[in-house]
């Protein structure tokens, strides 16, 4: 099987180009850094078959970063009979750099100058002719989701495989790195220059006119308004996951109820012995009913709406925005990337971290990724605010959700800051951030992979986890030690220390019990309150405001949730990036000491 390799920039189409010839359906966000390792695929065309290889995106192959260095090692290797090499049309300078190294390495080969519907939109128009006769290679221009252009990029590639198209390659002829330093600074000078010359040959412009990328980001990454409106979008973001997740939410709740009672009346009916009912019904059926209800709407209305900002372009200007602010708390501002990946996943943030070059600056955001509020914990946040300060409206909640993310955010760069200046002393390092222009979602695409790759997975797997957590909880509740339930005299044991941060010990245990998905947490502490019952019916905020329950208790457990242990599958996942298990237990404390100590001084303040 005849091997294509498929190297680029960051951010070049790659991805969707890889899935047009494949067929294959592989995650194409719209940010730099994505795709950290090899993708492989099959097609056949005119009855030969091709594995495709989708290199790491990278903008030199001289080694700095982990993906560069996985693209170098692969077509050093010799492995590929054919090398793709994928350039933005929009911005064919910079991409011609790493087209020309790699003429230097590879015999067999193709330029690929794709995204020509973007290039004809900002009035560019690029001569292949004149690019591959400077380049002695074949050039296709191509718009990846163009099934014309890519059935022509195949063909091109059958037939320089097959010897109808000979190479005539013009090297520059210097290699890709010197012997020493200077020597590889001026190679790389070497390639820039006659990147600018291929450029200013190939490339003409018909008209000076602003692109709309231009007039979004002179808004979007002002100085004053980029801030503002990244504060508006966010708001925009939670009040509509807010307001849409409230009336699914409830109706789940009471299918849920509804179906217990039936399957109460049905065991019953069939005379099933107690402890069988307590066990199937009100510990498993309850929890997973609690937590589908809880986490089913607000992750099917946030994670589209987050999908969107990602195939729109904005991310990375969050990303840029942020950079400042990390650079100054001694981290890198690849760090506010990964950090947005912990937006969704905070084990998934935690294995972006492979895209910072610096051990020192890879460290940090490893150790403080779960201090931004992942999708497990977003439907507890949601849940907390409409229960005590909400007063009925979507907007105010959506507003002090905002802030709590806000919080969090400041939290992570404080925490960044101690970690440089005692754990990790270095110099802050840069890097080069690419701003894609802004590319209209693909709403198919982000239904499918928000729905199914996101939604269903987190909650699969919190399902998975909250069925045995249930049964385990129901135990608890009805194995009696003198006369208590376990249950019980666990909180009891709790209260104490728990009573110092503003909360309970129904509370804290809860937290403890959730250690495997933050997405338990609350229903779990609604299987404590109603321990040793029959399942409960009704809403979950009747059954904790019939406990006491106070807007106090809210104030100090939203905090707690902000801040506190990383769930397992996190903290697996930081052992498993470092490899230390002093890094994993370091990553279990950083963000605990914080919740205990914010939640301990929230209580002393409203002792006052």
């Amino acid at each position: 099987m005849r091997v294509i390799a498929l190297a680029g920039n960051p951010n070049v189409g790659k991805s969707t180009l890889f899935n047009a010839l494949t067929g294959m359906n592989q995650h194409t966000g719209n940010w730099p850094g994505k795709t950290v390792e090899l993708a492989q695929g099959q097609c056949t065309y005119k009855g030969e078959s091709y594995r495709l290889v989708d290199l790491p995106g990278t903008y030199s192959l001289v080694s700095h970063s982990p993906e560069e260095t996985v693209t170098e090692e692969f077509l050093q290797s010799g492995e590929a009979e054919c090398v793709v090499a994928v350039c933005d049309a929009t911005c064919l300078e910079r991409s011609l750099i790493l087209a020309l190294q790699i003429i230097e390495l590879c015999q067999k080969l193709v330029i690929c100058i794709n995204l020509m519907d973007e290039a004809q939109r900002q009035h560019l128009q690029i001569d292949a002719g004149v690019l591959s006769e400077q380049l002695g290679v074949p050039v296709v221009l191509t718009s990846a989701e163009e099934q014309e252009d890519v059935l022509r990029l195949m063909e091109t590639l059958r037939e320089v495989c097959d010897g109808f198209m000979p190479m005539q390659r013009r090297r520059i002829g210097c290699g890709i790195r010197g012997e020493t330093q200077e020597e590889s600074d001026e190679i790389a000078r070497c390639f820039v220059h006659r990147a600018q010359e291929l450029a200013q040959l190939s490339v003409r412009c018909t008209e000076q006119k602003a692109t709309l990328t231009q007039r979004l980001d002179a808004v979007f990454l002002h100085r004053r308004f980029g801030y503002v409106s990244m504060l508006m979008l966010l708001l925009l973001v939670f009040w509509l996951t807010i307001e849409g997740a409230n009336y699914p939410s409830q109706a789940l709740q009471w299918c849920f109820d509804r179906l217990g009672a039936i399957l109460l009346r049905g065991a019953q009916a069939l005379k099933l012995p107690t402890y069988v009912t307590g066990a199937l019904l009100d510990g498993v059926y309850a929890t997973v009913g609690r937590v589908v209800s809880v986490m089913l709407p607000p992750m099917a209305i946030f994670f589209p709406l987050f999908t969107i900002l990602e195939d729109l372009g904005y991310l990375p200007r969050i990303a840029f925005l942020l950079d400042e602010r990390f650079r100054r708390a001694g981290a890198c501002g690849k760090q506010s990337l990964t950090m947005c990946m912990g937006f969704g996943c905070n084990a998934v943030g935690v294995t972006g971290c492979r895209i910072i070059d610096s051990p020192h600056e890879r460290r940090i955001a490893i150790l403080t990724n779960a201090l931004v509020p992942c999708n497990g914990r977003f439907p507890a946040l949601i849940f907390l605010i409409g229960l005590s300060f909400s007063f009925g409206s979507s907007l105010l909640s959506a507003l002090i959700l905002m802030l709590c993310v806000l919080l969090s955010v400041l939290v992570t760069l404080l925490a960044s800051k101690l970690l440089h200046k005692t754990c990790t002393r270095h110099a802050p390092s840069a890097f080069v951030l690419e701003l894609p222009p802004y590319r209209k979602p693909h709403i198919g695409q982000v239904i499918v992979r928000s729905v199914l790759d996101r939604t269903l997975f987190v909650l699969g797997r919190a399902v998975a986890v909250a069925a045995p957590a249930g049964l385990l909880i129901w135990l608890f509740a009805n194995v009696s030690v003198g006369g208590q339930p376990l249950l019980q005299l666990a909180a009891e044991f709790l209260d104490t220390p728990a009573k110092w941060m503003g909360l309970n010990g129904a509370i804290l245990l809860a937290f403890l019990l959730g250690s495997p998905a933050n997405e338990l947490v609350i229903p779990i502490l609604l299987m404590i309150l109603t321990a040793g019952t029959r399942y409960c019916e009704g809403a979950m905020e009747q059954t904790l405001l019939a406990s006491g329950w106070t807007w106090q208790l809210s104030l100090c457990s939203i905090v707690f949730f902000l801040f506190h242990w990383p769930c397992t599958t996190t903290l697996w996942t930081v052992y498993k990036e470092t490899r230390s298990l002093r890094q994993m237990l370091l990553a279990a404390a950083l963000p605990t000491v914080f919740g205990v100590g914010l939640c301990m001084l929230l209580n002393l303040v409203l002792q006052l």
